[in-house]
């Protein structure tokens, strides 16, 4: 029994030993030919013997250490697992005011700048809804889905008017959340749903009175204005792709794919991600993509005809809504 319990101790500091060596050698990559100990002695606030007994592994590092440092050079956890099918995730902040949402644009253009942005990253989106960079700007359409959003997460639901409703500037940070997109690669994939979410909204809060007709009607204007730009763009822009999908079950979900660090971002609610950077996951998604984009047609490659047939569905479907408006209030 107790060369049995030896046994395991054994395996069992093998393998942090194993971990603290993945750890070191991962950091090894990010610093490049700056000092090992010295960096590790200046993260921890240890000295620099203390540091060169980790580095050598003649010390193992603390639990809250490894995290430290993992956190610091962000470094997933996932290589330190011993299942595959187990993953550690990252879960952005809530957002259940419309201050939060200050923070939400800002973390999302940390998201880009930490990721090697060059012409080997491919944004993948896989649009549900309209993606919701494009309506990051200074319109009425902006302002609405700020107010959907903000109906949708807040418990409490205030539910005051459109018209009184006015929430932060977020200008700055949204410019250039979107400037970011737009100057990726983009692949999106889209369907006749992609635009069905916007329209059901307008339509709810016209109904409850809480949208007057006239704001419906320049926010409809302001979507069609949005279709219009987008499929300008799908026809003119090599660095933006858009795919029909008739068969696919959208999702939102938002994929950076880059050779050397890839991640994936998972709708939780409206305004939050899980966020997976974890390779294997990673290259699984990519292959998805790809697949899903083999049985897509692509509406940058197609001729006029097939794009004008797949845009006009949208713009008939607007005007079909703004119509429908216009003679409920002549009623």
């Amino acid at each position: 029994m107790r060369k049995k319990i030896k046994i395991n101790l054994y395996i069992c500091e093998n393998r942090k030993s194993m971990h603290q060596d993945v750890l070191l050698k991962q950091i090894r990559k990010k610093i490049g030919d700056k000092s090992l100990n010295d960096e590790i002695a200046n993260i921890l606030n240890i000295s620099y013997d203390a540091a060169h007994r980790r580095t050598s592994l003649k010390a193992k590092f603390s639990f809250e250490e490894a995290l430290e440092l993992a956190k610091y050079y962000q470094i997933s956890l996932n290589g330190f697992l011993s299942s595959e099918n187990q993953l550690v995730v990252q879960k952005t902040s809530p957002v259940t005011s419309t201050e939060d949402l200050q923070s939400f644009f800002r973390n999302n253009l940390n998201v880009f700048e930490r990721l090697p942005l060059s012409e080997e990253m491919t944004i993948y989106y896989s649009a549900k809804d309209i993606p919701f960079f494009y309506t990051l700007s200074d319109t009425l359409l902006s302002r609405f889905k700020i107010y959907v959003w903000m109906n949708l997460l807040n418990a409490k639901q205030f539910f005051v008017p459109f018209s009184e409703f006015s929430p932060p500037d977020f200008e700055l940070n949204t410019k250039e959340l979107r400037k970011k997109y737009e100057e990726q690669n983009v692949i999106e994939i889209w369907n006749d749903t992609t635009i069905s979410s916007i329209l059901q909204q307008i339509q709810y809060y016209c109904d409850t009175g809480l949208l007057r007709k006239n704001e419906a009607e320049i926010i409809l204007n302001e979507v069609k204005e949005l279709i219009e730009c987008v499929e300008q763009k799908t026809g003119s822009n090599r660095k933006y792709q858009i795919y029909e999908n008739e068969l696919m079950q959208l999702s939102n979900d938002i994929f950076f794919s880059h050779p050397k660090k890839s991640l994936l971002a998972m709708p939780l609610n409206t305004f939050g991600y899980i966020l997976i950077n974890d390779l294997n996951t990673c290259i699984e998604t990519f292959n998805y993509f790809e697949h899903q984009i083999k049985n897509s047609k692509s509406l940058s490659a197609s001729g006029n005809r097939d794009r004008k047939i797949f845009f006009n569905k949208m713009y008939e479907r607007i005007e079909k809504l703004t119509k429908k408006l216009m003679d409920d209030d002549h009623l």
